[in-house]
């Protein structure tokens, strides 16, 4: 490949600074060949596609993942800068946080365990298999595309097994721990509020304080059994002795679920699948406690679906957010499932072979922040240029893109920029040199 296209340069130019100028063109030959690969995204595949099958010093492009040296945090911090300034104003800034496995196995993969298959299991049947865990951390952000807003990967972080870290003697830190981590680097990266969503794995109390301390809201489900008290009375006046905590248990979740003398309200909210549903909440302010920590403030919501006959419970640790935008923060989560589908199918997520410690920590984050990084191209070139969505009879998309057409189009820029800048036209036909028609072939129809 001789160039990138004039939006895809303008992104990475803030990236520039971070490395070593000899690193940088390899990297800028990795980023396009996974752009234009199909199927695994192995260093050798990518070579393959940009025409190095014969390249002696292929060596030079591995050491890239496993040698160079690099911060992957600092590109997380300029790329979460790059999709900040998508936000319009009158958005929050809605962080997601969801963890992942990534199905690995073999002897020199130090950091797999043994975890639950998600995809594979149900409540009733259970499937298990090695993997590497992966914390992820997405933007909400609306796209000119879609109706629906997408989560845009920035950071992820590899969570080594308790197995793992036991072999290597260090601390376990476990998803929650992570998170924990990563809410004080975001929120100083960002210098102001955000709303941190997470699923029912991230409803923990300690992460909960951790939040409220770097001003962060933590929205995520809530277990009806959970423990609810009141507010701690306030002491008499000369009174000894240490003051409480907390005061009389509420009420369960579920015993308030079942009982029709409560007040319930009627609202609208938006629902999974981008559907209105006519709901009845119940909400109010408690404080969560748990043996060992310290009792945390909450504003608790239970929603009850008369479709189903079915609770379900969220809270917030911002005890001033309206129940109906708790509900509709956290039914923006499911996007994260949208993405990490579409990793798997269009950027080849758990296809890698690498066994190196540092290029396996390192490979999953790129092609996780590679799936922004393809939106970001494909904003700067709709300046110019219109979206082509893929609509057939069978499959009618109305006008709403998909990442597979996000993906071709930024493809189809490459390949235009490199074969076909240069072509003369003559009526109907398009005139290119035998060579680059040569090369397009073979890329075409080997490095699937």
């Amino acid at each position: 490949m001789r160039s990138l296209p004039q939006g895809m340069a303008a992104i990475l130019k803030p990236f520039t600074s971070l490395f070593t100028v000899p690193t940088w063109k390899h990297i800028l030959v990795l980023l396009t060949g996974a752009i234009l690969c199909q199927g695994a995204r192995r260093v050798s595949s990518i070579l393959r596609i940009m025409g190095l099958a014969q390249e002696r010093r292929f060596e030079k492009y591995h050491r890239v993942l496993n040698l160079a040296k690099w911060n992957s945090i600092a590109c997380a911090k300029i790329l979460l800068g790059l999709l900040v300034q998508l936000l319009p104003a009158s958005l929050p800034v809605l962080i997601v946080v969801d963890d992942t496995i990534e199905r690995r196995n073999g002897r020199k993969i130090k950091s797999k365990g043994c975890y639950r298959d998600a995809c594979r299991s149900t409540q009733k049947f259970v499937v298990k298999c090695y993997g590497l865990k992966w914390v992820c951390f997405m933007l909400i952000v609306p796209l000119p595309w879609c109706k629906r807003t997408w989560a845009l990967p920035f950071m992820t972080i590899l969570a080594p097994s308790k197995k793992a870290n036991t072999a290597k003697k260090r601390a376990h830190k476990t998803s929650v721990d992570w998170t924990i981590l990563a809410v004080r680097i975001i929120a100083r990266w960002l210098g102001r509020a955000f709303i941190l969503i997470g699923d029912g794995g991230f409803a923990c109390i300690r992460l909960g304080h951790a939040c409220i301390k770097n001003n962060v809201t933590l929205v995520s489900r809530l277990r009806l059994d959970v423990a609810l008290y009141e507010l701690a009375p306030t002491p008499a006046k000369g009174q000894l002795g240490r003051r409480r905590e907390k005061g009389k248990r509420f009420s369960s979740l579920k015993e308030l679920a079942n009982d029709p003398a409560p007040s319930w309200l009627d609202a609208s909210v938006s629902w999974y699948g981008g559907e209105t549903k006519q709901v009845r909440i119940l909400s109010g302010i408690n404080l969560w406690y748990s043996p060992g920590e310290k009792p945390l403030l909450v504003r608790w919501v239970l929603v009850f679906d008369a479709d189903t006959n079915q609770a379900e419970a969220f809270f917030s640790t911002d005890i001033k957010l309206e129940p109906e935008k708790i509900i509709n923060y956290f039914i923006l989560r499911w996007n994260v499932e949208v993405t990490f589908f579409e990793t798997r199918a269009h950027l080849g997520i758990e296809t890698q072979r690498q066994w190196s410690d540092k290029a396996i920590a390192r490979t999953t984050p790129c092609l996780m922040a590679l799936f922004s990084l393809i939106c970001l191209f494909a904003i700067e070139m709709l300046k110019n240029n219109a979206l082509p969505i893929l609509s057939t009879t069978w499959y009618d998309k109305n006008s709403d893109a998909t990442f597979s057409d996000i993906i071709a189009f930024v493809r189809r820029s490459i390949l235009a920029k490199n074969h076909f800048n240069d072509s003369t036209f003559d009526g109907d036909y398009v005139k290119i040199k035998l060579e680059q028609w040569e090369t397009l072939l073979d890329q075409l129809s080997r490095a699937a």
